[in-house]
């Protein structure tokens, strides 16, 4: 027994551990911030930044981008300064899950805060105004990997706005939490493009939020002079515990991994007359309805043996945000348990989703709301016509193929 517990200790010495990964500014940082040096000369030896982040915007020291680009970059780059903050979507602090977000100043610095999530198209543009006293934004956003991701779009108006008002975008990059491998789902319709919908692209893109913020600059020809700081250490078949860096929520409601990855596909249920989400659900990993039969759905989805993941009856009583359905009210539904998630297409796992609940409660589920987030009439109608979803699957890969073409041209990792 005593050589055997030696052994343990030697073995657990010896086991590989995470990688640590290094952020786009902690990459800054060990540069001595050289690539704002240039923009000090670029624009005339000033350089006034704004900043848009929130939470995860941390170094590897857990502080904060604002603080690190408010005290460190000044004292190593001459001629820079950061005069305003902007919010996204949940806001600075990410923990407002509406739209009512009312942010004047951060405590901390005391710098202004200008929010771009509202109730109109107008208050999620940057405007002319807002930008008008700057010579560079800073984006230290965290992507999750899926298209309907509002920070991907923000990143987008930011690009867009740039271009228009000769400005520099610098991109702090960090990892795709899911992987940068996978490439999955249909596509959304062209013409089509809004807040939830920047560029058509496949719901699982496979990008980081420096490449994306590269193609659309590229693919709308936009003109923006834009610069990606890198990661380093980052590899595209890394998931986020492959990192070794700090989790922090993107947003209330996507609280591990588990729902990160959940929500590529369940995600499309957002919005429809079925609950996926609340503060004490685990939101996004279970969904239900009052007119659901628990025991029923996970048999039907159980049958499916659909990849990496199988369904447990489930009933609960949703709390948390007015808006959510069914707050208060006992529901029945089913809550996803990823077995394998190298294995999990979670864009194909949403389409199946949407189509059990239409097959089993076509009186009651309401449809049509799913192409808020799906965007793509095509797919939707083959799902009320009751076509099999791994055959709907089937009629978009030549599109996800072309679309891979074209985002080969952007990636740096």
């Amino acid at each position: 027994m005593k050589y055997w517990k030696i052994g343990i200790v030697a073995l657990l010495c010896v086991a590989p551990l995470s990688a640590q990964v290094k952020t786009g500014i902690d990459v800054l940082e060990d540069d001595h911030f050289s690539q704002l040096k240039q923009l000090v000369s670029k624009h005339g030896g000033h350089l006034r930044l704004g900043v848009l982040t929130n939470p995860v915007g941390i170094d590897g020291h857990e502080r904060r981008t604002i603080d690190v680009l408010r005290t460190d970059a000044p004292a190593a780059v001459r001629g820079l300064t950061v005069t305003k903050l902007f919010s996204a979507e949940h806001g600075i602090n990410a923990a407002v899950d509406n739209v009512h977000i009312v942010e004047d100043k951060d405590p901390s610095s005391g710098l202004p805060i200008v929010s771009l999530f509202g109730a109109t198209e107008e208050q999620r543009h940057p405007s002319k105004q807002q930008l008008e006293d700057l010579d560079a934004i800073v984006i230290d956003l965290q992507d999750v990997g899926v298209r309907y991701w509002t920070f991907q779009t923000l990143v987008k108006y930011f690009v867009e706005a740039s271009a228009a008002n000769h400005l520099s975008v610098v991109v702090l990059d960090r990892p795709n939490p899911v992987n940068g491998l996978d490439v999955q789902g249909p596509l959304s319709t062209q013409g089509r493009e809004n807040y939830v919908n920047p560029i058509s692209e496949p719901m699982r893109p496979g990008m980081t939020m420096g490449e994306l913020a590269q193609f659309f600059n590229g693919e709308e020809h936009l003109g923006a002079d834009l610069t990606v700081i890198k990661m380093a250490g980052w590899k595209r078949q890394d998931w986020w515990d492959d990192s070794g860096l700090l989790w922090v929520n993107p947003s209330p409601n996507i609280r591990t991994l588990t729902q990160n990855l959940v929500y590529l596909g369940t995600g499309l249920l957002e919005g429809t007359n079925v609950n996926v989400k609340g503060p004490t659900e685990p939101p996004f990993v279970r969904f239900g309805a009052p007119w659901i039969v628990a025991t029923d759905l996970a048999r039907y989805l159980n049958n499916r043996k659909i990849p990496g993941v199988t369904f447990m009856a489930i009933s609960y009583v949703p709390t948390g945000e007015e808006h959510y359905p069914y707050r208060g009210q006992r529901v029945e539904g089913v809550e996803v348990i990823v077995n394998d998630r190298s294995r999990v297409d979670a864009p194909e796992l949403g389409i199946e989703a949407v189509s059990a609940l239409w097959k089993l409660y076509p009186k009651d589920f309401q449809i049509d709301r799913v192409d808020r987030l799906l965007l793509n009439k095509s797919v939707l109608e083959q799902i009320k016509k009751g076509v099999d979803p791994q055959d709907i699957a089937k009629g978009w890969q030549q599109e996800l193929n072309t679309y891979k073409v074209k985002r080969a041209r952007y990636l740096i990792y």
